[in-house]
């Protein structure tokens, strides 16, 4: 098999753990305030409980937008939630270069490190490029790679569209992926994930790259807590030919949180935007409860505002100013 498709698909597998199909549309929500939320919304936002639903609210957008993270981990959120957590990246990147050159090709075994295997396999059409209708299958059977954490679980993915030169490394990639019981074991955490999601990259204009995730259901599990995102999208770009890297990450959905006991969704207004491991400088996002609703702004990259709006009136009724540690820490 081509080196050069498989780097391609070992980038794109960091994504395809957790997440979602971005278009790369516009994905931010109306700049009103407020608005109570839609017939899905269940959780009613107070003041002593919207900056819980404002963090879930942030992790979950940050943490699927990590599934298609441009370029690497750019964004750093401190604390972050199960969705975060979920990616078994370190193992993805380097298994696929390892494939023999066959159509199609596997089932090829991986030992890891430490204990465990990797099984590859696939079905694709041309050796020397990625076709749509390719499909490729991954089956983590507890593969410990001495990094801490432990992968179980299978990854199926089907090359929705790719255009591009392999060679070069400047392509627009899409691909749908379905993960199944996919665990990640640490020594604190047992996170699985199940669900469909489908991944964009373009990287035709590199150095600045352009992702996006989104899917119709992913559930996590996380310990004692679940987290089910449906209807959502998450795009991310980045410069890498500035430094400290500019960013920027626009996200919406619906979270079904057990550890809120209820529904949310989320949008972003104005798309959030940032330099290298920095939180956001600018940027806002939108929190719609049960007749109620919760905006957070960025103020800079150290401090955010809460807006309230307890009654869905359309306008606030308190406003709480933290930092965005203490946001991530509540």
């Amino acid at each position: 098999m081509n080196l050069a498709r498989l780097s391609v698909l070992g980038a794109s597998l960091t994504l395809a753990a957790c997440g979602g199909s971005g278009d790369f549309g516009d994905i931010n929500g109306g700049g009103g305030f407020g608005g109570g939320g839609s017939a899905t919304t269940t959780y009613a936002i107070t003041s002593g409980n919207a900056p819980a639903a404002t963090r879930a609210s942030w992790e979950a957008a940050n943490g699927s937008g990590q599934f298609g993270s441009a370029g690497g981990q750019v964004l750093s959120t401190g604390n972050p939630g199960a969705f975060a957590k979920a990616s078994p990246a370190s193992r993805s990147v380097g298994l696929i270069t390892n494939v023999l050159q066959k159509i199609p090709f596997g089932p090829e075994v991986s030992p890891c490190l430490v204990d465990g295997a990797v099984t590859l396999s696939g079905d694709i059409a041309d050796p020397l490029t990625l076709t749509t209708g390719d499909t490729f299958s991954i089956l983590f059977e507890a593969c410990d790679d001495g990094l801490g954490e432990v992968i179980d679980g299978t990854i199926d993915m089907t090359v929705r569209e790719f255009t591009g030169d392999l060679l070069v490394g400047t392509y627009l990639l899409s691909m749908d992926t379905v993960a199944t019981d996919l665990q990640v074991f640490t020594a604190s955490d047992t996170v699985t994930s199940n669900g469909d999601a489908t991944i964009t990259e373009d990287t035709t204009r590199t150095p600045f790259i352009e992702s996006g995730v989104s899917g119709a259901a992913m559930t996590v599990d996380y310990n004692d807590m679940s987290e089910t995102l449906s209807n959502y999208v998450s795009n991310q770009t980045v410069d890498s030919g500035l430094q400290p890297l500019p960013y920027t990450l626009s996200a919406a959905g619906t979270l079904d949180s057990t550890e809120l006991d209820g529904v949310i969704q989320y949008s972003t207004p104005v798309t959030f935007a940032g330099e290298g491991f920095d939180y956001p400088s600018s940027g806002s996002m939108l929190i719609e409860g049960l007749d109620s609703a919760a905006r957070l702004t960025a103020v800079d990259n150290v401090n955010v505002t809460i807006e309230i709006d307890v009654d869905g009136d359309g306008t606030y009724d308190e406003t709480l100013e933290l930092t965005w540690a203490e946001l991530l820490a509540t």
